[in-house]
């Protein structure tokens, strides 16, 4: 056997011993983690009343959607909320039509569906989600885009189900 075999084709071991597999079967873990002040009050807006809330730089005024803890021009932290939306402008999409695994619950991914970037009104920065348009004939960038809120909302970002355009 040389320097540059291929190890993944060995079925023996130098010595002579099958190389064995064992398979573990399925491990499934579940586990939760603190989303923290910021990510649990924007949450937990568009849960209960249904609204955006972003987070304003006091020193150079930009507003941001997804909110966060320190801005990013200034590194100064932000403790200014504003309501956002929950209409605004399509300022990109992609559409997607191959199938893969779902981060959120593990199984195939339905397709086609279409991921957007959505500017709402307010903002000086984008939230990526989903558009119910699955057709690039009936999407431009520019067009303006408004949330569709779930019936049941949970606290996640999925309590919007999708943005529609605005006809």
């Amino acid at each position: 056997m040389g320097l540059y075999d291929d190890k993944r084709r060995r079925t023996h071991t130098p010595e002579g011993y099958e190389l064995l597999t064992l398979e573990s079967g399925h491990i499934e873990y579940n586990f939760d983690w603190h989303l923290g002040y910021y990510w649990s009050k924007f949450l937990a807006e568009m849960r209960d009343n249904k609204r955006f809330m972003a987070t304003k730089c006091p020193q150079c005024g930009t507003i941001y959607m997804l909110p966060r803890q320190v801005c990013g021009k200034c590194y100064v932290e932000m403790n200014d909320w504003v309501e956002v939306g929950p209409e605004g402008t399509l300022e990109g999409f992609t559409i997607v039509r191959f199938p893969y695994v779902d981060p959120n619950n593990g199984g195939m991914k339905e397709v086609p569906f279409t991921s957007i970037w959505v500017k709402l009104d307010g903002a000086d920065t984008r939230l990526m989600h989903y558009s119910n348009e699955h057709d690039e004939k009936d999407l431009d960038v520019g067009m303006r885009m408004r949330a569709v809120w779930a019936e049941n909302r949970t606290g996640s970002i999925h309590d919007v189900q999708y943005f529609e355009v605005i006809r």
